[in-house]
């Protein structure tokens, strides 16, 4: 069995032997004008190294050039990327006067977030205002960059020899945008301990109560896990466990199971079908998580900073161990 993966004209290939991988490699040479770079050491700028426990990947030197960018390479760190405030509301302040440069840095960080989880929601909650950024936003942005000052050479560790099944938790913060109301729902999913998926958006409408917002937090991330599971399928690795979701919301759990229809809920049908048509067939298991273990939370609203910490360290965004090795393709 080999696995290649193709981005234009930058190619990671590995196999389950040598020899097919060498195979694969001379038959692509005699079609294509092609350079053996051996281990892969980097990747559509993030850099991969590996060490005892694994592989790390980090964007040690794509953080430095945001910061650069920003004008900022002398500013002061600070330990949380986001404040224990308010959201943003989109009267945040007199307007922006550089309002490209506002939208240039806030697209940079989106790239970062491929190995920096832990600035996730704060990055999403800036480029909500891309369109028309104010002073507010603007600070909320420095404040994230001044974050990666202090933790720029931090990544995402992975871990070899882990299990085969996939654990989420999920989140939502009824009701945040204090101009629109909607909700923001946070996912993480991990196989094994390694966190493979995550996400903080905005939900596209109103929920009408903390169940409900809940509730399509726990839809939205069985639908990522479904994802998973069918495109672990088509490598050949099929899971054999129910992928298990925490969330830290009672009635939504309890909405996971109960066929019963209640007035209150009559609005989010749908997403209640889908989550319990998982759960009856046995694929999903949603149980209850206390607030100080939903990991999720990271991604939904600002926390004190033992707490992201203690959370990010959960996510497996650490600095990178002193001992690195040569990786074996």
């Amino acid at each position: 069995m080999a696995y290649l993966i193709l981005y234009v004209y930058d190619i990671i290939l590995t196999a389950s032997t040598s020899a097919l991988r060498d195979m694969i490699i001379t038959v692509l040479k005699a079609e294509f004008p092609m350079t053996d770079l051996g281990c892969i050491h980097s990747f559509l700028g993030v850099s991969s190294k590996f060490n005892e426990q694994g592989l790390f990947l980090l964007q040690a030197r794509y953080a430095e050039e945001i910061i650069e960018r920003a004008n900022m390479s002398h500013c002061k760190p600070c330990t949380t990327p986001v404040d224990l405030k308010s959201k943003l509301a989109e009267d945040g302040g007199k307007p922006v006067k550089r309002a490209t440069e506002y939208r240039s840095l806030g697209g940079a960080l989106q790239y970062l977030t491929f190995t920096r989880p832990d600035i996730s929601y704060t990055v999403q909650q800036v480029c909500l205002f891309m369109h028309d950024p104010h002073e507010l936003h603007l600070q909320a942005l420095k404040r994230v960059i001044r974050y990666l000052q202090g933790t720029k050479t931090m990544g995402l560790q992975l871990l070899k020899k882990q299990k085969m099944a996939l654990t989420a938790y999920t989140d939502a913060d009824w009701a945040g945008c204090p101009s629109t109301r909607h909700s923001t729902s946070g996912y993480c999913i991990y196989m094994g301990d390694n966190l493979v998926s995550w996400s903080a958006k905005r939900q596209p409408t109103v929920s009408r109560s903390s169940a409900e917002a809940e509730y399509k937090g726990v839809a939205n991330v069985v639908a990522e896990a479904c994802c998973l599971q069918n495109f672990l399928l088509e490598m050949g690795i099929p899971l054999t466990q129910a992928t298990v979701v925490y969330c830290d919301n009672v009635s939504a759990v309890y909405l996971s199971t109960n066929p019963v229809q209640h007035q209150r809920t009559k609005h989010i049908e749908i997403d209640i079908h889908f989550v319990r048509e998982k759960v009856h067939m046995g694929e999903v298991r949603v149980f209850h998580i206390p607030s100080t273990l939903q990991y999720a939370d990271i991604f939904t609203k600002g926390l004190p900073t033992s707490l992201f910490t203690s959370f990010r360290s959960s996510l497996g965004v650490r600095k990178p161990t002193l001992q690195f090795r040569e990786g074996i393709r």
